[in-house]
């Protein structure tokens, strides 16, 4: 679902995030296939503690083919920070919301606005356990 703020309106969308069937030669892995290998200086932005870059990575991954392996291979290792399949993950939890710190804005930042993405069927039951 991605939230979008227009002057006092709210809109949400949803994002479809079915995963592309991928075929793969013997040696390659899923993330070879990933949207963020793409992205330049890609580390400091998945990596970042700014809503923005947070915001700009997570848009990212909505239309990566590998959305659902990243995601997996991350709760899978107990990730304990980063934007991986989607998600933001701090302190080994994943945060279904970021804010700025302090009183929250009556006008937000457009570059705050993060899509949220749907978390395959398959991950909802252990997502939810790190669901901070």
């Amino acid at each position: 679902m991605l939230t979008i703020q227009e002057g006092n309106e709210v809109m949400e969308l949803l994002i479809a995030t079915e995963p592309k069937p991928i075929e793969m030669a013997p040696a390659e892995t899923w993330d070879d296939h990933s949207s963020c290998r793409a992205v330049p200086n890609a580390a400091a932005l998945f990596f970042s503690e700014d809503l923005g870059e947070i915001s700009a990575a997570k848009r990212v991954c909505v239309t990566c083919p590998v959305l659902a392996p990243c995601l997996e291979a991350a709760l899978d290792r107990g990730e304990p920070c980063g934007v991986w399949g989607g998600q933001l993950f701090m302190n080994g939890k994943m945060l279904a919301i970021k804010r700025r710190r302090g009183r929250p804005s009556k006008n937000p930042r457009p570059e705050d606005q993060m899509p949220v993405i749907e978390i395959p069927a398959h991950l909802t039951a252990v997502a939810e356990r790190l669901t901070a």
